[in-house]
């Protein structure tokens, strides 16, 4: 997602660039700082096509790439599944509408920047969790431009950079990325940050989760 942008980065092309956190890959060049995150979104993914996992009808197809989803899909359900689901916000949602799946995901910031009206059920995030950093806009900018950090320092939002980082140091101490089913809720308590981590095999019949609160640095 990031090649095209990382290399006008280092040609000087653009000063900084905006990527959605969730995508990014979890190790970044050292040349390249993350500046800012902005004000994070909502975090929950929104189902399609029933109004709760429990009013699936039993063998649902459910349409998602993303391994995350698919196993915790397949944790909850394993009766239902997956179907391959790719493109984008409408793509998959006329996908669904014609048959292609009887239900499928979809992130709820993403909707929202959209402005798309629908007719989905935000999943409880507390139960479902999100992926790594969904929901956070973050930019980027070369380490070593001291001015464009600066001006960018005016836009982070600290919570959420905390956030945000915390949840992709996660995915680095696992030796993971954006593509692995991995899960984590975090939130402000204070001075300090408290996690929510599950772990799942791909076909969703294992699940480890773990809990930790620690200093937000």
């Amino acid at each position: 997602w990031t090649k095209e942008l990382d290399q006008w980065l280092h040609e000087g092309r653009i000063d900084a660039a905006v990527h959605s956190m969730k995508d990014v890959e979890t190790i970044r060049p050292d040349w390249l700082a993350i500046a800012a995150i902005l004000p994070r979104a909502d975090i929950r993914d929104v189902l399609f096509g029933a109004v709760s996992l429990a009013d699936l009808p039993p063998g649902a197809r459910v349409g998602t790439s993303a391994p995350r989803r698919a196993a915790q899909m397949l944790h909850a359900r394993p009766d239902c599944r997956i179907v391959p689901f790719r493109g984008n916000v409408a793509t998959r949602l006329r996908k669904l509408a014609e048959g292609e799946a009887d239900a499928t995901l979809l992130a709820a910031a993403g909707l929202e920047r959209l402005g798309a009206k629908h007719d989905g059920t935000p999943l409880p995030a507390e139960q479902w969790l999100p992926a790594p950093a969904q929901g956070a806009i973050g930019v980027e900018c070369r380490a070593e431009d001291g001015e464009t950090r600066a001006l960018l320092a005016a836009i982070d939002d600290g919570p959420s950079h905390d956030r945000v980082m915390v949840e992709r140091a996660l995915l680095f101490a696992l030796g993971g990325n954006c593509h692995s089913p991995v899960a984590v809720r975090t939130a402000i308590d204070g001075e300090e940050i408290v996690m929510h981590a599950a772990l799942f095999s791909p076909d969703g019949a294992a699940r480890v989760d773990g809990e930790a609160r620690f200093p937000a640095d």
